[in-house]
């Protein structure tokens, strides 16, 4: 993977231990040459990410709709700062430009980046690896609800593996490198449970 997409919140949460793992991530992924791009800002997760690839030397590149530029929350040392028209675009041009996805503690747009290249992959529209660092336990029981989402019959068990997660930067990345996509769409063969 020569670039990947980090989704992450724009704030930091209670714990340190958020900030330090997002900063750690930024910095992990420029010592391996490996592009990131993200959501663009300066504040929480997303800023300690991409501080961690700037002093680095990390290239990062931001993705950000017209409506938050113009919030002030753009981070001013990008190596590039790609503006879109809405929120729609900015997630098509972050799958565009990547190689795999991380997903980092976040909120609802986190969830929703992440969910929404799931859903792509599911139906068989893209074929990158999608990954949860599993910082501190934040997606323990996301990962529950997924597995009783299978256990209900609503999901079924090899598009909930396409989810990859794990607590260590290294684990998830050697995951992600291993990664291949199931073969068959969901809506094309039905597989029981």
């Amino acid at each position: 993977m020569k670039s990947i997409v980090v989704f992450c919140g724009s704030s930091d949460g209670y714990n340190e231990v958020y900030r330090e793992a997002a900063f750690e991530l930024g910095k992990t992924l420029a010592v391996l040459n490996i592009q990131i791009i993200y959501g663009g800002a300066k504040v929480g997760l997303m800023g300690a990410l991409a501080d961690g690839a700037l002093q680095n030397g990390g290239k990062i590149i931001g993705v950000i709709p017209y409506f938050l530029k113009t919030k002030e929350v753009v981070h001013d040392g990008l190596t590039e700062l790609i503006t879109v028209d809405s929120m729609h675009e900015r997630k098509l041009k972050m799958y565009e430009l990547s190689d795999g996805a991380i997903t980092l503690p976040g909120g609802w747009g986190t969830l929703d980046e992440m969910f929404e290249m799931l859903t792509w992959g599911q139906l068989g529209l893209i074929t990158k690896p999608v990954g949860l660092l599993n910082i501190n336990g934040y997606y323990e029981a996301l990962k529950a609800l997924t597995d009783n989402m299978v256990q209900e019959g609503f999901l079924n068990e090899y598009v909930n593996e396409t989810l990859l997660m794990s607590g260590s930067i290294s684990e998830l990345m050697g995951q992600m490198e291993a990664y291949v996509a199931p073969e068959v769409p969901k809506w094309i063969t039905k597989k029981t449970v």
